[in-house]
């Protein structure tokens, strides 16, 4: 096969996975490939998947085949979480030339190189759970309008009953201090006024390494660096909300005033079923005594409904706290089966129609807390990084993660400005100078 080198990607699931997504297309591109999209013919199909839902699984797999179909003469490649927990599954597949798991991931590019020279062996994967250290990626930088994420960990140690993640990604490893703070400097240079910490467990951070550093001591070292205007949290565990880190936000304005929370739950019985390390009186009390201790503090938050032997009463609860609490925005997540998890194991599954209405509650819920969250910015200032212009009209995030509008000139891209609240529209607030 005579390849012209046109390559294209697809990405599933977390920041994680895009950010190692761009590190590969980036070594590509200076390699000589040239990314086309996936609705283009190409010679190669990278689809870098995701396996936190059944739902994820599927459209991975209906990805694949579309690539395929796309050009049948193409060498289709899967990689990923879903490539790492279920790689016999998807070598079944006649879509499907490589499966490349997530140990193998780094070296993509070099497999790549080699398909135009010899036959290779359609699957590379090992067990994730013997990385014992960082995989550093080159060129990873993720970069979104005014904004630059920034990975500084990667795995979990957790092993909550309902995920598979720790089986795709392996124990927690935590990049070394001087490497996320060298990627940072550059971005600064590169004109960035935004960074967000992202990873698999934020709140893990320094616990593998032997250098004495923890999150809060990376991330107050990032907050001193010249030129680093914001710095946003990717997610953190509610337990993980310490004093030391609200003293962080009190004592640090260029750290935003914004955090989501991966919390799945506010019902004691289904966090202790869920394996997760709190309960709903810590949540409380960490989120608003935070909420409380931060100016223009907003949550936005992940939630899980239907778990195996989730009572009504049960759902009230989780539902109420959630209510007293207040987010801007929750993202909300009908339980699905995950194989060889403990919950997939669990007795007393709720009902496909019960899930629904627990589901469509919480969103009756969410929009009503949106629009409370937003009402009391209303004649109020709130400084906005503008990242994109449209017909007149300006668009970007407060620091605590609203979307404003407001009109303004070109010249205003990438820089903070200051705006007044008039309204709201569709949840978005309109504003001006």
């Amino acid at each position: 096969m005579n390849f012209s080198k046109r390559v294209a990607f697809y990405t599933l699931g977390c920041k994680v996975n895009q950010y190692e997504t761009e590190s590969i297309k980036n070594q590509l591109i200076q390699k000589g490939y040239k990314e086309t999209t996936f609705e283009e013919e190409a010679d190669i199909y990278i689809v870098n998947s995701c396996t936190v839902t059944s739902v994820a699984d599927r459209k991975t797999r209906n990805m694949l085949r579309r690539a395929k179909k796309m050009n049948p003469e193409s060498r289709v490649i899967v990689t990923g979480c879903y490539a790492q927990t279920n790689s016999k599954d998807l070598l079944e597949m006649e879509e499907i030339d490589y499966v490349i798991g997530n140990t193998y991931k780094k070296g993509i590019v070099n497999f790549i190189e080699d398909i135009e020279n010899r036959t290779l062996d359609r699957l590379k994967n090992d067990n994730i759970f013997d990385e014992d250290e960082y995989t550093e990626y080159e060129f990873a930088t993720l970069r979104e309008m005014s904004r630059a994420y920034v990975k500084i960990q990667d795995g979990c140690n957790n092993f909550c009953s309902y995920c598979k993640i720790p089986f795709a990604r392996g124990k927690s490893r935590s990049r070394k201090k001087e490497n996320v703070i060298k990627e940072i400097k550059k971005l600064v240079e590169e004109g960035f006024k935004e960074f967000i910490l992202i990873g698999i467990n934020l709140g893990a951070y320094g616990e593998d390494l032997e250098e004495n550093i923890d999150f809060e001591g990376l991330l107050e070292n990032i907050l001193q660096l010249e030129g680093v205007e914001r710095v946003r949290i990717g997610s953190v565990y509610p337990d993980k909300i310490s004093d030391r880190f609200i003293e962080l936000f009190k004592n640090y304005k260029n750290l935003m005033p914004h955090i989501h929370i991966s919390l799945q739950s506010c019902d004691d019985t289904v966090l202790k079923m869920m394996k997760r390390k709190y309960g709903s009186e810590l949540i409380e009390e960490r989120l608003l005594k935070l909420k409380n201790s931060v100016e223009n503090m907003e949550y936005t938050a992940d939630i899980i409904v239907g778990f195996p032997g989730e009572t009504d009463e049960m759902f009230e609860n989780s539902y109420n706290l959630i209510k007293k609490i207040g987010f801007s925005g929750i993202h909300i997540f009908q339980y699905s089966d995950r194989e060889n998890t403990v919950a997939s194991r669990l007795e007393n599954k709720i009902d496909a129609k019960v899930k629904k209405e627990r589901a469509d509650k919480l969103e009756e819920l969410k929009h009503e807390m949106a629009r409370i969250e937003r009402e009391k910015y209303i004649g109020k200032e709130l400084e906005v990084l503008v990242e994109e212009e449209s017909d007149g009209y300006l668009f970007g995030y407060s620091e605590n993660y609203l979307r404003v509008k407001f009109k303004g000139e070109q010249d205003l891209l990438n820089k903070i400005k200051k705006v007044k609240i008039d309204k709201i529209e569709k949840e978005m607030l309109l504003a001006y100078e």
